[in-house]
């Protein structure tokens, strides 16, 4: 049996001026292909998640603009499993209907609401995380990646992993990453606690997975654009350490294309969505 698509006019689409005080936060769960987008932050050069994101939204309100509150602003590129977002629509909606409906209107856009909860009172997507966690995936051989186009850094040199985990703990713990961050970070301290970072291979796939409660902008990329070198054998893994202690953008390697980055969890203190 064929299974026809909701019409737009069996979705709901509210004023949210007839539902004074009946309007509550939702929290979400998204994933998303960041290749199409300029991020997740609206910007006047191109479309971004957060647009897709609020225009679906509005549709549910009878037009009415709807605001998000994001837990990580991802760059042009990345991608994310499990971002998390919020944003008020009229409280009647069930978190299934609320999904279904946001999904029907982001189409035909790569973003999909995976989950959809009410947010707990005072709780917010951003200031209330405790830790976010990305991962890097570095396709390690000579033929060109088909079906990880878009996802993954294609390396053709042989990559050690084993070195590259070794000069990774170098940076694990509170540090000033001055020597990873973006010229254009705009964080008033660069100081950081890097809970976790782990190099691990499955076959011709390297990851790289970095946790911590928040990262300066381009640190992950800049961090695995350095590990590279010592994975090619340009760098020997001592010299991470002195990258990071001479506090210079200089001083530490390139920034790993966006593509190969994904966020892939939030954690909160109570976790909205259990």
């Amino acid at each position: 049996m064929q299974t026809r698509s909701p019409s737009p006019s069996s979705l709901p689409r509210l004023d949210l001026s007839r539902f004074a005080g009946e309007v509550y936060g939702w929290a979400l769960m998204l994933e998303y292909d960041g290749t199409p987008f300029v991020g997740w932050q609206r910007q006047d050069n191109g479309l971004s998640v957060q647009q897709v994101l609020e225009t679906a939204a509005s549709r549910l309100a009878g037009g009415a603009p709807v605001s998000s509150i994001v837990a990580g602003r991802t760059d042009a590129g990345v991608h994310a499993e499990a971002q998390v977002a919020q944003l008020a629509l009229p409280s009647y909606l069930t978190a299934d209907r609320l999904r279904d409906a946001l999904n029907y209107h982001m189409k035909p856009h790569p973003v999909a609401v995976l989950r959809a909860v009410p947010a707990p009172d005072g709780w917010s997507a951003r200031f209330s995380a405790i830790g976010r966690a990305y991962r890097y995936g570095i396709l390690n051989r000579r033929a060109r990646p088909a079906l990880l186009a878009g996802r993954v850094w294609h390396v053709h040199a042989p990559l050690d992993e084993a070195a590259m985990q070794l000069a990774a703990q170098a940076l694990v713990g509170r540090h000033d990453f001055t020597s990873f961050r973006a010229a254009a970070c705009q964080a008033n301290s660069p100081l950081r606690t890097l809970d976790r970072l782990d190099v691990t291979r499955d076959g011709d796939l390297i990851e790289i997975v970095a946790e911590a409660r928040s990262f300066l902008h381009h640190q992950v990329r800049n961090i695995v654009g350095t590990l590279k070198l010592v994975g090619d054998g340009h760098w020997p893994a001592e010299r991470v350490a002195a990258a990071l202690a001479a506090c210079d953008r200089a001083a530490a390697g390139p920034t790993a294309p966006p593509e190969g980055l994904c966020l892939i969890g939030v954690r909160y203190p109570a976790d909205p969505f259990s």
